[in-house]
């Protein structure tokens, strides 16, 4: 599978600190602010040709969808065909403004399969915040991307003699006018430029697959105006200096606020009995705080996606250990951390469901001395112009989700990245998954233990059980943890 997620996170420049105005022989006049502003477009595949009108799937803007299923240019798809092609762009405007694009294709192929991928996935979103805005392209892939009969590596790659293939074309665009601030994000996530006449299409022909791009606007913060009295001032004592603007605030700490993450049904991230306490915002080395709360439980617990939604950067870091990111339809974030193996469904760019196992708890990288659990991160969509410092307090989160009495999805088998110089968690085959009883396996043979952990139904924690108590252990607060873990 060939699958390149481009992770971008803006952090917008800090607001500007409005000077004193106003005197004695003048008034200010308040002026109030404009509302925030906000648009999304979306397309799934567009045929450019020099000298004609573009031929493309429909377009969508704002609020609309398409699913408009096969595609073929021209009749016989001799040029490009899709199995499904599809658009969706939405915004809205509240206290902030929010944008979200998508356009997905599956089943393509180009010039009779010369290129060909499974599916190509173009996303955008964006948001304002307290003090600026901002966005990311986060969850754009392809996935199993083969061009003239070799997969593709890097993000272009030549065509023979006849034309150059490009991926994951980012444009971002931070101006606004005075007193606003801006983010304009695009991704196009497949183009194809032919330099030479080529299966029916002349030189300078473009086959783009994967459209999405958001945009937002702050409130424009206009200056007051003053007017000059038509009578003259009164001539005693003064009862005032003049009007002052009260700076706007910018985030320079942990962010202890719970912004609305949407209409989804959010599920706890741990399956099983969990412990947990409100440490965000705690100090760690270096003058760091911690930028999640701390979820304990048993190594191999099984962890589940919060939300449906696209997972991406799945790997090692030396810090996160075992970690993964998870981007829900509304675009919001979260991290999971520490893990000691993940699950099949996880793989960068894999579609999961909420409740649907992801990973299974543990203690890599810079937790390696410290009881296992899970590092839990929210990221919501409002505060993603903040860039990592986008994090917010996830306990209230936490409080409120429902916990999962039964796992609604087969466990997938487990697997580790191979890390070297690093210790690997349990062998993937040797983790507890949910509640199974694996005594019946003969050894670690593959099959046996396939045989073993498949879910009869569905794996329960039993008639009456309740998750554990929100409380960790005392003195597990991992001092040894490094920045934001």
């Amino acid at each position: 599978m060939r699958s390149r997620l481009v992770p971008l996170l803006i952090v917008a420049a800090t607001a500007a600190v409005l000077a004193r105005i106003g005197s004695p022989a003048a008034t200010p006049v308040a002026t109030p602010a404009a509302a925030p502003t906000t648009a999304a477009t979306a397309w799934a595949i567009r045929v450019a040709i020099p000298g004609q009108a573009p031929v493309s799937t429909a377009v969508v803007s704002d609020s609309g969808s398409s699913a408009a299923g096969a595609f073929a240019y021209p009749a016989d798809g001799s040029v490009v065909s899709a199995s499904e092609t599809t658009a969706t762009a939405t915004t809205a405007v509240q206290r902030f403004a929010s944008a979200r694009a998508q356009a997905g294709v599956t089943g393509l192929s180009l010039f009779g399969g010369e290129v060909k991928a499974d599916a190509v996935i173009a996303r955008a979103s964006a948001g304002t915040g307290l003090s600026g805005a901002g966005g990311n392209q986060l969850g754009s892939a392809v996935t199993n991307l083969v061009a003239l009969g070799q997969p593709v590596a890097g993000t272009t790659a030549p065509l023979g003699d006849w034309g150059v293939l490009t991926l994951d074309a980012v444009t971002v665009d931070n101006s606004a006018p005075a007193g606003a601030k801006g983010y304009q994000g695009q991704v196009l996530e497949l183009d194809v430029r032919l330099t030479a006449a080529h299966g029916g299409l002349p030189a300078g022909s473009e086959i783009q697959v994967g459209f999405a791009q958001a945009a937002v606007q702050t409130a424009a913060k206009a200056p007051p105006v003053t007017t000059t009295p038509v009578s003259p001032p009164p001539t005693g004592p003064s009862t005032g200096a003049g009007a002052q603007t009260v700076p706007q605030a910018v985030p320079s700490g942990p962010l202890v606020i719970q912004p609305p993450l949407g209409p989804g049904a959010y599920v706890f991230p741990v399956f099983g009995p969990a412990a947990y306490r409100d440490t965000f915002g705690a100090a760690r080395a270096g003058g760091s705080h911690h930028t999640g709360d701390d979820i304990f439980g048993t190594l191999g617990q099984p962890l589940v996606a919060v939300e449906a939604g696209t997972v991406f950067s799945v790997g090692y870091d030396k810090v996160a250990g075992n970690s993964l990111w998870l981007l829900d339809a509304q675009g919001n974030l979260f991290l999971y951390a520490h893990l000691s193996a993940f699950s099949n469904a996880a793989r960068n760019g894999s579609q999961v469901r909420a409740g649907e196992v992801i990973g299974f708890m543990g203690n890599t990288g810079d937790a390696a001395q410290t009881p296992v659990h899970l590092h839990f991160e929210v990221h919501p969509v409002s505060q993603l112009y903040l860039g990592l410092a986008g994090a917010v307090d996830p306990t209230k989160y936490l409080d409120g989700w429902t916990h999962e009495k039964s796992l609604p999805y087969p466990i997938a088998p487990a697997w580790a990245p191979n890390v070297k110089g690093v210790a690997a968690g349990p062998e993937p085959g040797a983790i507890l998954l949910g509640m199974n009883d694996i005594s019946s396996a003969d050894g670690l043979d593959p099959a046996s233990l396939r045989r073993s952990l498949r879910p009869a139904a569905s794996v329960g924690l039993g008639p009456g059980s309740q998750p554990g108590p929100a409380t960790a252990p005392p003195g597990d607060l991992g001092a040894t943890h490094g920045p934001g873990t």
